[in-house]
Protein backbone atom coordinates (compact mmCIF):
# COMPACT_ATOMS: atom_id res chain seq x y z
CA UNK A 1 0.00 0.00 0.00
CA UNK A 2 1.01 3.43 -1.02
CA UNK A 3 0.01 6.54 1.19
CA UNK A 4 1.23 10.10 1.20
CA UNK A 5 1.58 11.95 3.95
CA UNK A 6 2.28 15.75 4.01
CA UNK A 7 3.89 18.28 6.65
CA UNK A 8 4.92 21.85 6.51
CA UNK A 9 8.45 22.93 6.31
CA UNK A 10 10.36 25.52 8.68
CA UNK A 11 12.55 26.73 6.45
CA UNK A 12 15.55 29.56 6.92
CA UNK A 13 15.75 32.15 4.37
CA UNK A 14 18.71 30.53 3.33
CA UNK A 15 16.63 27.19 2.56
CA UNK A 16 13.99 29.44 1.04
CA UNK A 17 16.94 30.54 -1.54
CA UNK A 18 18.43 27.58 -1.96
CA UNK A 19 14.60 25.56 -3.12
CA UNK A 20 14.03 28.47 -5.04
CA UNK A 21 17.23 28.49 -6.91
CA UNK A 22 16.78 24.57 -7.57
CA UNK A 23 12.90 25.22 -8.81
CA UNK A 24 14.25 27.82 -11.21
CA UNK A 25 17.78 25.62 -12.43
CA UNK A 26 14.63 22.63 -12.80
CA UNK A 27 12.60 24.67 -14.51
CA UNK A 28 15.66 26.04 -17.04
CA UNK A 29 16.37 22.41 -17.53
CA UNK A 30 12.58 21.41 -18.02
CA UNK A 31 12.22 23.65 -21.22
CA UNK A 32 15.05 22.95 -22.85
CA UNK A 33 14.94 19.13 -22.58
CA UNK A 34 10.88 20.17 -23.33
CA UNK A 35 12.53 21.97 -26.49
CA UNK A 36 14.16 18.75 -28.02
CA UNK A 37 11.56 16.65 -28.18
CA UNK A 38 8.93 19.24 -30.30
CA UNK A 39 12.01 20.01 -32.35
CA UNK A 40 12.33 16.19 -33.19
CA UNK A 41 8.57 16.13 -33.27
CA UNK A 42 8.95 18.76 -35.99
CA UNK A 43 11.36 17.61 -38.03
CA UNK A 44 10.32 13.95 -38.21
CA UNK A 45 6.61 14.38 -39.37
CA UNK A 46 4.63 14.62 -42.58
CA UNK A 47 1.68 15.22 -43.13
CA UNK A 48 0.91 13.06 -46.22
CA UNK A 49 1.49 9.55 -46.71
CA UNK A 50 4.29 9.33 -49.90
CA UNK A 51 6.82 12.10 -51.11
CA UNK A 52 8.44 13.03 -54.67
CA UNK A 53 11.35 10.84 -55.96
CA UNK A 54 13.84 13.50 -55.29
CA UNK A 55 13.03 15.53 -52.17
CA UNK A 56 15.08 17.62 -49.89
CA UNK A 57 14.49 16.12 -46.09
CA UNK A 58 16.76 16.63 -43.27
CA UNK A 59 18.77 13.86 -41.93
CA UNK A 60 16.46 12.12 -39.34
CA UNK A 61 17.71 12.25 -36.27
CA UNK A 62 16.76 9.26 -33.40
CA UNK A 63 14.23 9.82 -31.00
CA UNK A 64 14.92 11.44 -27.72
CA UNK A 65 13.93 9.27 -25.12
CA UNK A 66 14.33 9.59 -21.01
CA UNK A 67 17.31 7.76 -21.56
CA UNK A 68 19.21 9.68 -24.27
CA UNK A 69 18.34 12.40 -22.28
CA UNK A 70 19.64 11.37 -18.52
CA UNK A 71 22.54 11.08 -20.65
CA UNK A 72 23.50 14.30 -21.50
CA UNK A 73 23.45 15.42 -17.12
CA UNK A 74 27.02 14.68 -16.48
CA UNK A 75 28.09 17.03 -19.33
CA UNK A 76 25.17 19.54 -18.13
CA UNK A 77 27.07 19.81 -15.22
CA UNK A 78 30.13 19.87 -17.43
CA UNK A 79 29.02 22.87 -19.36
CA UNK A 80 26.97 24.65 -16.89
CA UNK A 81 29.10 23.81 -13.12
CA UNK A 82 26.32 25.47 -11.30
CA UNK A 83 24.29 22.31 -12.04
CA UNK A 84 26.17 20.53 -9.27
CA UNK A 85 24.84 22.31 -6.56
CA UNK A 86 21.28 20.29 -7.86
CA UNK A 87 20.87 16.10 -6.61
CA UNK A 88 21.59 14.23 -9.12
CA UNK A 89 18.63 11.80 -8.89
CA UNK A 90 16.25 15.47 -8.48
CA UNK A 91 17.72 16.22 -12.34
CA UNK A 92 16.88 12.51 -13.56
CA UNK A 93 13.25 13.54 -12.31
CA UNK A 94 13.21 16.45 -14.27
CA UNK A 95 13.91 14.20 -17.13
CA UNK A 96 11.15 11.78 -16.20
CA UNK A 97 8.32 14.54 -15.86
CA UNK A 98 9.55 15.59 -19.47
CA UNK A 99 9.04 12.11 -20.73
CA UNK A 100 5.98 11.74 -19.03
CA UNK A 101 4.55 14.82 -20.04
CA UNK A 102 5.47 14.17 -23.73
CA UNK A 103 4.13 10.53 -23.89
CA UNK A 104 0.78 11.20 -22.56
CA UNK A 105 0.85 13.99 -25.59
CA UNK A 106 1.90 11.02 -28.72
CA UNK A 107 0.92 7.80 -26.96
CA UNK A 108 -1.98 8.82 -24.36
CA UNK A 109 -2.38 6.94 -20.85
CA UNK A 110 -2.98 3.71 -20.27
CA UNK A 111 -6.48 3.86 -21.24
CA UNK A 112 -5.33 6.05 -24.41
CA UNK A 113 -6.42 9.08 -23.75
CA UNK A 114 -4.19 12.20 -25.10
CA UNK A 115 -3.80 15.10 -23.24
CA UNK A 116 -2.88 18.61 -24.65
CA UNK A 117 0.37 19.83 -25.86
CA UNK A 118 3.38 19.89 -23.00
CA UNK A 119 3.37 23.87 -21.62
CA UNK A 120 6.65 25.80 -21.36
CA UNK A 121 6.60 26.18 -17.56
CA UNK A 122 6.97 29.43 -16.42
CA UNK A 123 8.00 30.64 -13.11
CA UNK A 124 4.78 30.13 -11.07
CA UNK A 125 4.44 26.74 -13.24
CA UNK A 126 7.15 25.16 -11.92
CA UNK A 127 6.03 24.28 -7.94
CA UNK A 128 8.38 21.36 -7.04
CA UNK A 129 11.33 18.79 -7.30
CA UNK A 130 11.46 15.30 -6.08
CA UNK A 131 13.89 13.18 -4.65
CA UNK A 132 13.16 9.95 -5.56
CA UNK A 133 15.19 7.61 -2.61
CA UNK A 134 15.69 8.63 0.70
CA UNK A 135 17.60 7.02 3.50
CA UNK A 136 16.17 4.74 6.48
CA UNK A 137 16.93 7.09 8.86
CA UNK A 138 16.26 10.43 7.32
CA UNK A 139 13.63 11.27 9.84
CA UNK A 140 14.66 12.19 13.61
CA UNK A 141 11.95 14.26 15.72
CA UNK A 142 10.91 17.12 13.42
CA UNK A 143 14.41 17.13 11.35
CA UNK A 144 14.28 15.99 8.00
CA UNK A 145 17.66 14.72 5.84
CA UNK A 146 17.64 15.82 2.68
CA UNK A 147 20.24 14.28 0.17
CA UNK A 148 22.93 17.67 -0.60
CA UNK A 149 20.29 19.69 0.68
CA UNK A 150 20.61 19.34 4.42
CA UNK A 151 18.70 19.31 7.40
CA UNK A 152 15.40 21.06 7.25
CA UNK A 153 12.54 21.56 10.25
CA UNK A 154 9.15 20.31 9.90
CA UNK A 155 6.46 20.12 11.96
CA UNK A 156 6.31 16.57 12.35
CA UNK A 157 2.37 16.38 13.27
CA UNK A 158 1.53 13.00 13.15
CA UNK A 159 4.48 9.88 13.11
CA UNK A 160 5.05 7.24 10.28
CA UNK A 161 3.19 4.52 11.05
CA UNK A 162 5.25 1.27 11.71
CA UNK A 163 5.54 -1.09 8.47
CA UNK A 164 6.09 1.99 6.13
CA UNK A 165 9.00 2.86 4.64
CA UNK A 166 9.81 6.24 3.10
CA UNK A 167 9.86 5.90 -1.20
CA UNK A 168 9.95 9.72 -1.92
CA UNK A 169 9.94 13.27 -0.77
CA UNK A 170 8.55 16.40 -3.02
CA UNK A 171 9.27 19.85 -1.96
CA UNK A 172 6.43 22.07 -3.16
CA UNK A 173 5.81 26.14 -3.19
CA UNK A 174 2.02 26.88 -2.35
CA UNK A 175 0.61 30.11 -1.28
CA UNK A 176 1.56 29.95 2.28
CA UNK A 177 4.91 28.37 2.37
CA UNK A 178 6.61 25.37 1.25
CA UNK A 179 5.16 22.00 2.15
CA UNK A 180 7.35 18.28 1.95
CA UNK A 181 4.95 14.99 0.83
CA UNK A 182 6.28 11.72 1.64
CA UNK A 183 5.22 8.61 0.02
CA UNK A 184 5.61 5.69 2.38
CA UNK A 185 4.76 2.11 1.12
CA UNK A 186 4.16 -1.18 3.10
CA UNK A 187 4.31 -4.17 1.41
CA UNK A 188 2.14 -5.89 3.06
CA UNK A 189 -1.62 -6.69 1.35
CA UNK A 190 -4.85 -4.99 3.56
CA UNK A 191 -7.47 -7.64 4.61
CA UNK A 192 -10.44 -6.50 3.36
CA UNK A 193 -13.64 -7.94 4.02
CA UNK A 194 -16.23 -10.06 1.83
CA UNK A 195 -18.94 -8.37 0.11
CA UNK A 196 -20.95 -11.56 1.77
CA UNK A 197 -20.02 -10.83 5.45
CA UNK A 198 -20.70 -7.15 5.89
CA UNK A 199 -23.25 -6.44 8.91
CA UNK A 200 -23.83 -2.71 8.26
CA UNK A 201 -24.12 -1.65 4.99
CA UNK A 202 -25.00 2.04 3.44
CA UNK A 203 -26.17 3.43 0.42
CA UNK A 204 -25.12 7.56 0.18
CA UNK A 205 -26.69 9.90 -2.30
CA UNK A 206 -24.90 12.71 -3.44
CA UNK A 207 -26.15 15.92 -3.96
CA UNK A 208 -26.50 19.82 -3.88
CA UNK A 209 -29.33 20.75 -1.29
CA UNK A 210 -27.62 18.43 1.01
CA UNK A 211 -24.25 17.20 0.69
CA UNK A 212 -25.34 13.37 0.75
CA UNK A 213 -27.89 11.78 2.05
CA UNK A 214 -28.08 7.74 3.17
CA UNK A 215 -29.85 5.12 2.83
CA UNK A 216 -31.55 5.25 6.78
CA UNK A 217 -32.83 8.98 6.10
CA UNK A 218 -29.81 11.00 7.79
CA UNK A 219 -28.20 13.43 5.95
CA UNK A 220 -25.13 15.42 5.98
CA UNK A 221 -25.37 19.29 5.13
CA UNK A 222 -23.54 20.60 2.35
CA UNK A 223 -20.92 23.65 3.86
CA UNK A 224 -20.38 25.57 0.54
CA UNK A 225 -17.27 27.04 1.34
CA UNK A 226 -16.43 28.30 -1.83
CA UNK A 227 -19.98 30.68 -2.19
CA UNK A 228 -19.59 31.83 1.89
CA UNK A 229 -15.94 32.90 0.56
CA UNK A 230 -16.77 34.51 -2.89
CA UNK A 231 -17.62 38.10 -1.94
CA UNK A 232 -14.09 38.04 -0.23
CA UNK A 233 -12.28 36.34 -2.95
CA UNK A 234 -14.15 38.84 -5.08
CA UNK A 235 -12.49 41.47 -3.48
CA UNK A 236 -9.22 40.61 -3.28
CA UNK A 237 -9.30 39.69 -7.28
CA UNK A 238 -10.62 43.37 -7.71
CA UNK A 239 -7.26 44.53 -6.37
CA UNK A 240 -5.20 42.05 -8.37
CA UNK A 241 -6.95 42.99 -12.01
CA UNK A 242 -6.84 47.23 -10.77
CA UNK A 243 -2.91 46.77 -9.80
CA UNK A 244 -0.06 47.23 -12.36
CA UNK A 245 1.48 44.17 -14.22
CA UNK A 246 4.96 43.84 -12.60
CA UNK A 247 4.07 46.00 -9.18
CA UNK A 248 4.63 45.30 -5.80
CA UNK A 249 1.31 45.53 -5.05
CA UNK A 250 0.13 43.02 -7.62
CA UNK A 251 2.80 40.95 -6.22
CA UNK A 252 1.26 41.15 -2.86
CA UNK A 253 -2.47 41.04 -4.29
CA UNK A 254 -1.63 37.42 -5.71
CA UNK A 255 -0.31 36.22 -2.55
CA UNK A 256 -3.03 37.09 -0.45
CA UNK A 257 -5.38 36.12 -3.60
CA UNK A 258 -3.70 32.64 -3.12
CA UNK A 259 -3.82 31.98 0.17
CA UNK A 260 -7.96 32.93 0.53
CA UNK A 261 -8.41 30.05 -2.09
CA UNK A 262 -5.73 27.92 -0.40
CA UNK A 263 -8.28 28.89 2.94
CA UNK A 264 -11.11 27.32 0.81
CA UNK A 265 -9.54 24.12 -0.58
CA UNK A 266 -8.34 23.33 3.03
CA UNK A 267 -11.13 23.71 4.86
CA UNK A 268 -13.41 21.44 2.41
CA UNK A 269 -10.43 18.73 2.40
CA UNK A 270 -10.99 18.94 6.16
CA UNK A 271 -14.96 18.52 6.03
CA UNK A 272 -14.33 15.64 3.55
CA UNK A 273 -11.89 13.15 5.47
CA UNK A 274 -14.50 14.40 8.68
CA UNK A 275 -17.28 13.47 6.59
CA UNK A 276 -15.27 9.73 5.42
CA UNK A 277 -14.25 9.02 8.57
CA UNK A 278 -17.59 9.02 10.14
CA UNK A 279 -18.88 6.87 7.46
CA UNK A 280 -16.32 4.59 7.69
CA UNK A 281 -16.70 4.28 11.80
CA UNK A 282 -20.07 3.15 11.36
CA UNK A 283 -20.42 1.22 8.38
CA UNK A 284 -18.45 -1.46 6.67
CA UNK A 285 -19.98 -0.92 3.46
CA UNK A 286 -20.45 2.29 1.31
CA UNK A 287 -22.06 2.53 -2.06
CA UNK A 288 -21.76 5.35 -4.10
CA UNK A 289 -22.97 6.56 -7.70
CA UNK A 290 -20.55 6.05 -10.27
CA UNK A 291 -20.67 10.29 -11.34
CA UNK A 292 -19.62 11.36 -14.26
CA UNK A 293 -18.33 14.63 -13.11
CA UNK A 294 -16.03 16.17 -16.06
CA UNK A 295 -20.10 16.12 -17.52
CA UNK A 296 -21.49 17.67 -14.85
CA UNK A 297 -19.30 20.41 -14.35
CA UNK A 298 -20.47 21.18 -17.81
CA UNK A 299 -23.73 22.27 -16.95
CA UNK A 300 -25.65 25.28 -14.79
CA UNK A 301 -24.50 23.37 -11.63
CA UNK A 302 -20.72 23.27 -12.65
CA UNK A 303 -20.14 25.97 -9.44
CA UNK A 304 -21.89 24.05 -7.38
CA UNK A 305 -20.12 20.68 -8.26
CA UNK A 306 -16.99 21.80 -8.01
CA UNK A 307 -17.64 24.09 -4.67
CA UNK A 308 -19.41 20.42 -3.13
CA UNK A 309 -15.99 18.53 -4.50
CA UNK A 310 -17.84 15.06 -5.35
CA UNK A 311 -14.47 13.85 -6.94
CA UNK A 312 -12.22 14.29 -3.72
CA UNK A 313 -14.51 13.17 -1.15
CA UNK A 314 -15.33 9.76 -3.12
CA UNK A 315 -11.30 9.15 -3.87
CA UNK A 316 -10.59 10.03 -0.23
CA UNK A 317 -13.42 7.73 1.02
CA UNK A 318 -12.01 4.78 -1.19
CA UNK A 319 -8.47 5.27 0.11
CA UNK A 320 -9.26 5.36 4.13
CA UNK A 321 -11.58 2.45 3.41
CA UNK A 322 -9.03 -0.10 2.43
CA UNK A 323 -6.32 1.85 4.89
CA UNK A 324 -4.12 -0.97 7.09
CA UNK A 325 -2.42 2.12 8.34
CA UNK A 326 -2.15 0.89 11.95
CA UNK A 327 -3.37 -1.91 14.14
CA UNK A 328 -6.04 0.48 15.95
CA UNK A 329 -7.68 1.96 12.41
CA UNK A 330 -11.30 1.32 12.98
CA UNK A 331 -11.60 1.75 9.21
CA UNK A 332 -9.03 -0.80 7.69
CA UNK A 333 -10.35 -3.43 5.39
CA UNK A 334 -13.93 -2.19 4.38
CA UNK A 335 -15.47 -1.58 1.50
CA UNK A 336 -16.78 1.25 -1.42
CA UNK A 337 -18.52 0.34 -3.99
CA UNK A 338 -19.35 2.57 -7.08
CA UNK A 339 -22.66 1.38 -8.92
CA UNK A 340 -24.55 2.79 -11.85
CA UNK A 341 -26.59 5.72 -11.11
CA UNK A 342 -28.99 4.69 -14.02
CA UNK A 343 -32.63 5.16 -13.17
CA UNK A 344 -31.71 5.12 -9.69
CA UNK A 345 -33.46 8.57 -8.65
CA UNK A 346 -36.45 7.25 -10.72
CA UNK A 347 -37.49 3.40 -9.77
CA UNK A 348 -39.09 2.90 -6.65
CA UNK A 349 -37.05 0.92 -4.13
CA UNK A 350 -40.03 -0.88 -3.18
CA UNK A 351 -41.19 -2.85 -5.70
CA UNK A 352 -38.81 -1.59 -8.17
CA UNK A 353 -41.10 -0.30 -10.96
CA UNK A 354 -40.13 2.78 -12.83
CA UNK A 355 -42.10 6.07 -11.83
CA UNK A 356 -40.61 8.72 -13.54
CA UNK A 357 -39.91 11.91 -12.35
CA UNK A 358 -38.62 15.59 -13.25
CA UNK A 359 -35.75 17.14 -11.18
CA UNK A 360 -38.17 19.87 -9.07
CA UNK A 361 -39.87 16.43 -7.88
CA UNK A 362 -38.63 16.32 -4.74
CA UNK A 363 -41.20 13.39 -3.57
CA UNK A 364 -41.16 9.74 -4.37
CA UNK A 365 -44.75 8.68 -4.49
CA UNK A 366 -44.95 5.24 -6.12
CA UNK A 367 -48.63 4.52 -7.53
CA UNK A 368 -47.76 1.15 -7.79
CA UNK A 369 -47.49 0.30 -4.55
CA UNK A 370 -47.67 3.03 -2.47
CA UNK A 371 -44.36 3.57 -0.84
CA UNK A 372 -43.99 7.30 -0.31
CA UNK A 373 -40.32 8.89 0.88
CA UNK A 374 -37.80 11.43 0.53
CA UNK A 375 -36.43 11.68 -3.57
CA UNK A 376 -32.92 11.21 -2.17
CA UNK A 377 -33.41 8.33 0.39
CA UNK A 378 -35.09 6.75 -2.43
CA UNK A 379 -32.34 6.70 -4.75
CA UNK A 380 -29.69 6.15 -0.97
CA UNK A 381 -31.65 2.80 -1.21
CA UNK A 382 -31.63 1.75 -4.70
CA UNK A 383 -27.89 2.42 -4.64
CA UNK A 384 -27.47 0.48 -1.61
CA UNK A 385 -29.41 -2.46 -3.32
CA UNK A 386 -27.23 -2.41 -6.53
CA UNK A 387 -23.98 -2.62 -4.70
CA UNK A 388 -25.02 -5.49 -2.37
CA UNK A 389 -26.66 -7.18 -5.09
CA UNK A 390 -30.48 -7.43 -2.94
CA UNK A 391 -33.00 -5.34 -1.02
CA UNK A 392 -31.45 -3.89 2.28
CA UNK A 393 -33.49 -2.31 4.92
CA UNK A 394 -31.84 -0.55 8.00
CA UNK A 395 -33.25 -0.61 11.10
CA UNK A 396 -33.05 2.97 11.98
CA UNK A 397 -35.20 3.27 8.64
CA UNK A 398 -38.98 3.12 8.73
CA UNK A 399 -40.27 2.14 5.30
CA UNK A 400 -43.20 4.68 4.64
CA UNK A 401 -46.13 2.82 2.21
CA UNK A 402 -49.43 3.87 2.34
CA UNK A 403 -51.89 1.50 1.61
CA UNK A 404 -54.05 1.83 -1.17
CA UNK A 405 -57.29 3.09 -0.49
CA UNK A 406 -60.75 1.48 -1.16
CA UNK A 407 -63.00 2.73 -3.23
CA UNK A 408 -66.73 2.39 -2.40
CA UNK A 409 -68.92 1.25 -4.72
CA UNK A 410 -70.83 4.23 -7.20
CA UNK A 411 -74.79 3.75 -6.42
CA UNK A 412 -76.60 4.61 -9.54
CA UNK A 413 -79.65 6.35 -9.57
CA UNK A 414 -82.48 3.47 -10.65
CA UNK A 415 -80.26 0.53 -9.75
CA UNK A 416 -80.76 -1.57 -6.84
CA UNK A 417 -83.62 0.31 -5.30
CA UNK A 418 -87.29 0.99 -5.70
CA UNK A 419 -87.40 4.15 -7.14
CA UNK A 420 -89.35 6.47 -4.47
CA UNK A 421 -92.02 9.47 -4.89
CA UNK A 422 -90.95 12.55 -3.22
CA UNK A 423 -93.94 14.52 -2.78
CA UNK A 424 -92.76 17.33 -0.08
CA UNK A 425 -91.49 20.60 -1.49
Amino acid sequence: MRLAYQYRLRLTKAQEAEVEKWLDLLRHQYNYLLADRFNWYEQNRCSVNSCPLVCHLPKLRDNPDYFSQKKTLPQLKKNRPWYGAVQSQVLQDCVKRVDLAFKRFLKGDSNGKKSGRPRFKSKNRYKSFTFPALSKNSINGNILTLPKFGKVKMVYHRPIPEGFKIKTATITRKADGYYITLSIQDDSVPNIIPADSVSNPIGIDMGLKSFLIKSDSTEVPIPQYYRKAQKRLKKIQKAVSRSKKGSNNRKRAVVKLGKAHKKVSDARKDFHFKTAKSLLDDHDLIAHEKLNIKGLVKTKMAKSVLDAGWGQFLSILATKAVRVAWPTALNAGLLTKAVNPRNTSQNCSNCGKKVPKKLKDRIHSCPHCGYTADRDVNAAINILNLAVGHPVRSKAFRVSVRAPRRRKPIALAGVGKKPTLNLKR
